[in-house]
């Protein structure tokens, strides 16, 4: 107990204040000390015997620790669906988060995991479309350090959907845009930013569009919507 209480303390003392605060009762949910706003948490705290006797997922095996984090995501509340059934291969159905214009969207992601994770970031793409300052419209690739430069093994994958794109969703920075549309917009004028993100939910990501359908129907259903896209482009 004595140990636990020193790892708390020197967790917390790296913690920075403002809106990484209101998301620590998540994080605790998910047993993990990791938030995208906590930058330097884990280079200052990777090291420590605590952080190693505590998380020892972090000196799994990879393979292990991909198979483990993978299975966690599966037993949660997302739904998830392998590609030909890889562990390291997937797609998410990721819900806007409630507060902002983006609640009532729903996409597909599709995260893809190299042999080197945890070591090395996930791949995540979202696959309907979004509008965001820090997702590309087209390709849905998304522009976060946490699952990039700042990524640490003390990461795992649920994190990533239970906090970090949620925080993203939530706070968007333009300062750093993937789709400088976007992020123009939302400088100018946030009102018409949200209503333009609000008729993206409503076209492209509603339900149906994230949907797991099988894969004649799948294919189908992704051409349409990418003649869609290109129509949209052009206008």
């Amino acid at each position: 107990m004595r140990d636990a209480i020193l790892l708390m303390k020197q967790l917390s003392s790296v913690v920075p204040g403002g809106r990484a605060d209101a998301t620590h009762d998540k994080i605790r949910e998910s047993d993990n000390t990791s938030h995208p706003s906590f930058s330097g948490v884990a280079a200052r705290c990777s090291s420590s015997p605590l952080v190693r006797r505590f998380y020892p997922g972090t000196m799994a095996s990879p393979s292990r620790r991909r198979d483990a984090d993978v299975m966690k995501l599966m037993m949660s509340d997302f739904k998830v669906e392998l590609v030909n059934d890889a562990m390291h291969d997937f797609h998410v159905e990721f819900h806007g988060p409630k507060g902002c214009a983006y609640q009532d969207g729903v996409w597909r992601v599709h995260v893809e995991l190299q042999e080197s994770y945890p070591y090395k970031p996930p791949t995540i793409n979202f696959t309907n479309r979004i509008f965001h300052p820090n997702i590309d419209e087209m390709s849905g690739a998304v522009c976060l350090d946490v699952i990039d430069q700042k990524w640490s093994p003390m990461f795992a994958l649920i994190n990533i959907f239970e906090v970090f794109l949620p925080q993203l969703l939530l706070y968007p920075n333009p300062g750093h845009p993937l789709n400088g549309e976007a992020a123009v917009l939302m400088n100018k004028d946030r009102e018409k930013y949200e209503q333009k993100v609000k008729e993206h939910c409503q076209k492209y990501a509603k339900p149906e569009n994230a949907g797991f359908l099988s894969g004649n129907e799948s294919s189908d259903d992704e051409s349409t919507d990418l003649s869609s896209d290109e129509e949209d482009m052009t206008e």
